[in-house]
């Protein structure tokens, strides 16, 4: 039994869409044939069914790395091989506007998670693979939306505080995105032998006053997250 996400592993498929929201994780399953609860602990609710015929869970991993690395690092004891992230993320970049899509490529490691696992210079990526397969489902899905692949941003911070971090920096370097999880999933994907990849809504811009300006409940960011789901269910049942 994985003792945080309360699975017993031989009911956990070798695919897995993660995301934070565990309202989020159920939608998701809705999607999926003889969709079935499998457990639920914590902020992790799991869930397995088909796609196309093949086997995928759907597990949730609530908000920041560290939490998320618990539900990285049991899938990947449990035995999953490929694992995508179904996201939101405030944009860093005007063109790339709410409601936006963004495949992420890599990520700049600014979590402090990380840096507990592996050495500085070690690089957060994303799985080729898994990478072109979004990109391949993103366009024969022909949504309509904006779609960007690059590389992202993760922090541990959502709210600022009297520390000014240097988003203008990171928006001069071509970062597209910023959220809070990505580097934790390439990097213990990167260890533990996983194909990863993340495909995120864009819900806002990330240089704003959050404070003042978040809000992720509008259509725009509602029909994004539908449609990313559906691209990261193709896309990873693509993948070999």
């Amino acid at each position: 039994m994985l003792p945080n996400l309360k699975i017993d592993p031989e009911q956990l498929p070798k695919r897995a869409i993660v995301c934070g929201d565990p309202k989020r994780a159920a939608r998701i399953a809705e999607l999926l044939e003889e969709s079935t609860l499998i457990a639920e602990n914590r902020e992790y609710h799991s869930y397995k069914g088909k796609w196309n015929g093949t086997e995928v869970a759907v597990v949730s991993h609530g908000v920041g790395s560290p939490g998320a690395a618990v539900c990285f690092e049991e899938l990947a004891k449990g035995g999953v091989k490929t694992i995508i992230r179904v996201g939101t993320a405030g944009s860093y970049q005007k063109e790339i506007e709410p409601g936006s899509l963004v495949i992420s490529a890599a990520a700049v490691r600014q979590d402090g998670l990380t840096s507990q696992l592996v050495p500085p210079g070690f690089p957060a990526v994303a799985n080729r693979r898994v990478v072109d397969a979004l990109v391949t489902a993103a366009e024969k899905q022909n949504t309509g939306l904006h779609v960007a692949e690059g590389i992202t941003l993760t922090l541990d911070v959502f709210y600022s505080g009297v520390v000014d971090f240097p988003h203008k920096l990171y928006q001069k370097a071509g970062v597209l995105a910023v959220e809070m999880e990505n580097t934790a999933l390439f990097v213990i994907s990167s260890l533990r032998g996983m194909k990863a990849g993340s495909i995120l809504a864009i819900d806002g811009y990330a240089d704003a006053d959050l404070l003042e300006t978040y809000d992720p409940h509008t259509d725009f960011t509602r029909k994004a997250i539908e449609a990313e789901a559906r691209i990261a269910l193709d896309a990873i049942v693509a993948v070999e």
